[in-house]
């Protein structure tokens, strides 16, 4: 398995707002030992922005899911920027 840590800032767009995507994201990092925050971008309301760190193996799973999505979202792109882990998250949360 793949000990390296890292970071991950993706911004998810699509139908992605009022689909429950913050609850599918927040169950999956916890699943996969992430840290971090999930939230809707508030001037775009067809994006959410994802926060995440952890194992890079775990991380690029999660951005699978994200591909994916939960039932009712449409997942158009998702931008991704990868960094250093930087250690601030205790756990991961759902933000407003």
């Amino acid at each position: 398995m793949d000990s390296e840590t890292a970071s991950l800032h993706a911004i998810v767009y699509g139908r992605v707002q009022g689909v429950n995507f913050r609850d599918f994201v927040y169950a999956r990092a916890r699943a996969l030992g992430l840290r971090g925050y999930v939230k809707n971008v508030r001037d775009d309301h067809r994006a959410v922005e994802v926060v995440a760190e952890g194992l890079r193996s775990a991380l690029e799973r999660l951005v699978g899911q994200l591909r994916d999505g939960p039932r009712g979202a449409r997942v158009d792109a998702v931008d991704q920027r990868w960094g250093e882990a930087t250690g601030d998250f205790d756990g991961f949360g759902v933000r407003f």
